[in-house]
């Protein structure tokens, strides 16, 4: 049987008010409130964001501030660059690939809640993971919703709302976020 957070990891129906939940939940917080007084350029910044993003890499950054709910659900891979005041909410993963970068206050959003109204008085909500492929880069204040996937080398405009996935070598505009341009072509 499915522990509440393994759930929330796998997308199914979780309360997000179970006890290993709320204790990621306040680690994350305690870690972000640590890194709200620091910067990149601190002795002790590295130790902090590696305790709040197990595993990474040392060529990845993060400015601080950050705001996580899960620092767990971060994944980074090499030579990632993540601006100042981004927001990662829910229990789905958050994937960076290889030499991405994230503008200033750009917002992935993992959590879904129920859309039968009775449901959603309980504090039960859905988690779909977010994949950023390799080489992307999101412009400022970009807002991810749960479940996309952008592909490798894509470009998101700032301001940008993606509701749907985007295929490897675009650029997205919008709200909706929509196909403005095919790159490498």
């Amino acid at each position: 049987m499915k522990s509440e957070f393994e759930k929330m990891r796998s997308g199914e129906l979780a309360y997000f008010s179970d006890a290993e939940i709320m204790e990621s939940i306040r680690r994350s917080a305690r870690l972000c409130a640590q890194l709200q007084t620091m910067t990149i350029f601190d002795d002790n910044y590295r130790d902090v964001i590696e305790e709040l993003i197990p595993g990474i890499p040392l060529s990845s950054t993060v400015c601080p501030p950050v705001h996580c709910d899960h620092g767990s659900s971060l994944l980074l891979d090499e030579d990632v660059f993540i601006n100042y005041n981004c927001v990662f909410l829910g229990g789905g993963l958050v994937r960076f690939g290889k030499h991405s970068r994230v503008g200033a206050s750009c917002q992935f959003y993992t959590p879904n809640h129920p859309m039968d109204p009775a449901e959603r008085r309980e504090e039960k909500e859905y988690a779909h993971p977010i994949t950023i492929g390799d080489d992307c880069w999101l412009g400022g204040n970009a807002t991810i919703i749960p479940g996309v996937t952008i592909g490798n080398r894509c470009i998101v405009a700032a301001g940008s709302v993606v509701t749907k996935d985007v295929p490897d070598d675009c650029l997205v505009a919008g709200n909706p976020a929509v196909i403005k341009k095919k790159l490498n072509q």
